[in-house]
């Protein structure tokens, strides 16, 4: 940068200010624009964007003085200036020490959200996830997905400012349900408000979805081999239906047990393996089935309910990408149902070491090859954590049990879930 358009883009003569104003920016500047641009050197806490006659200045307040001073500092000897959409921007300190009687768009209630993903895998929260955590509040008319500085970013349009305010209000700093994303790691929402108004959506693809609007054209990229659709992140294939289910539980005051998942699925058909595992700070567990359609009717049935009564151990079910799991030896958290159990050893010669308590009132203790379960109850549809109280109950299946003096218990019978008004 030479002498001449360091002089052009900076005062030196002025007193340092927390405010600092912004000239030459596109007359269609965004306060979201102007944050981004202040960022990297600190708090933007206040912003007012299109001032001037010809709209393309502005002003942005800084937390701190010398968040001001750094961002001043820096660009006054680079060799590159501040952009803003391609536009070379010139900054200077303000004569004012604060904006007054102004709101920056944060505060500004709109019925389109900005939301903020947080986390390692932030990249790989598909665009239907982010519609399922939304939509619990109301319709959601679009969504867009973009990558910032800031990271993986979506807005989020409602038709109204009342839904779009009960969304925030619900979802800002919470994690997305590691059930609906079981693959990844802890993602966590931070939720502003947008200046838009009404998102422009010019195809269906894994990045935009326009849900008032079918007929839209689908994006060459989401397109997949055999000529349908494909909404997956970066057009990759959603998981298909598989023989392998993922089961993840969550609200667990009792504790589920192996016996308890394997009388569970078998009730409908042969369950040839199970493996269960710790996620995310909760319980998870792969299920396989010698085939799809087991796997199918079984998820269908059970998505969604819960294994016990008052919401207790509710099921998350999606399907897994595995087809065969390998299993190297049978404990309580592994079994090969193909292959012969080995016996396991008489309670007697473990001690107490050897059991371990069922959990929640009523419990059993499990001794080697003797278990019982709490009373079953019958299973019940709950619904979505972030959506307002159901108006109609749904009884899920039940599985019956019965003890046998030597043995787990078995399924006796399932009845099927009804819906009542």
């Amino acid at each position: 940068m030479s002498s001449n358009s360091g002089h052009q883009q900076f005062r030196y003569t002025q007193t340092p200010s927390k405010v600092l104003h912004l000239r030459n920016l596109p007359w269609e500047c965004t306060e979201e624009e102007l944050i981004e641009l202040g960022k990297p050197f600190g708090k933007v806490v206040n912003t007012k964007c299109n001032v001037g006659a010809n709209r393309n200045q502005a002003f942005i307040e800084l937390a701190e003085l010398n968040q001001a001073i750094a961002m001043i500092s820096y660009y006054a000897s680079s060799s590159e200036p501040a952009q803003v959409r391609g536009k070379s921007v010139y900054l200077q300190y303000s004569n004012r020490q604060e904006i007054v009687n102004n709101k920056t768009t944060a505060d500004v209630v709109g019925n389109v959200l900005l939301v903020t993903i947080e986390g390692d895998d932030a990249r790989s929260v598909s665009i239907d996830v982010l519609h399922l955590v939304f939509s619990a509040f109301g319709f959601v008319h679009k969504i867009t997905t973009f990558e910032k500085t800031a990271g993986f970013q979506a807005l989020v349009q409602f038709s109204d400012t009342g839904t779009a305010f009960a969304a925030k209000d619900a979802l800002d700093g919470r994690s997305i349900p590691s059930y609906l994303i079981p693959e990844l790691g802890p993602c966590t929402l931070r939720i502003t408000y947008s200046a838009h108004t009404d998102l422009s959506v010019k195809f269906q693809s894994h990045r935009s979805r326009d849900y008032t609007n079918h007929l839209l054209p689908v994006a060459p990229s989401a397109i997949d081999a055999s000529g349908q659709f494909n909404p997956g992140f970066d057009g990759k294939k959603l998981d298909p239906e598989s023989n392998v289910l993922l089961a993840s539980i969550e609200n667990m005051q009792y504790a589920v047990t192996l016996d308890v998942l394997h009388t569970l699925f078998s009730s409908f058909g042969p369950v040839l393996k199970i493996a269960m595992f710790d996620k995310n700070g909760g319980l998870q567990a792969l299920i396989q089935y010698p085939d799809a359609q087991t796997a199918i009717a079984s998820k269908q049935a059970l998505d969604g309910h819960c294994i016990y009564d008052g919401g207790y151990c509710k099921l998350h079910i999606s399907f897994s990408r595995h087809t065969d799991l390998t299993i190297k030896i049978n404990n309580d958290r592994n079994r090969d149902y193909t292959i012969p159990t080995t016996p396991l050893p008489n309670p007697q010669q473990l001690g107490q070491q050897s059991s371990y308590a069922v959990g929640g009132p009523g419990a059993q203790a499990y001794y080697g090859g003797q278990y019982a379960m709490p009373q079953p109850m019958p299973m019940q549809m709950h619904n979505y954590h972030y959506a307002p109280p159901p108006t109609s109950t749904a009884v899920g299946p039940v599985v019956m049990t019965s003890h046998s003096q030597n043995g787990p218990p078995h399924s006796s019978s399932t009845v099927p879930y009804h819906h009542t008004q």
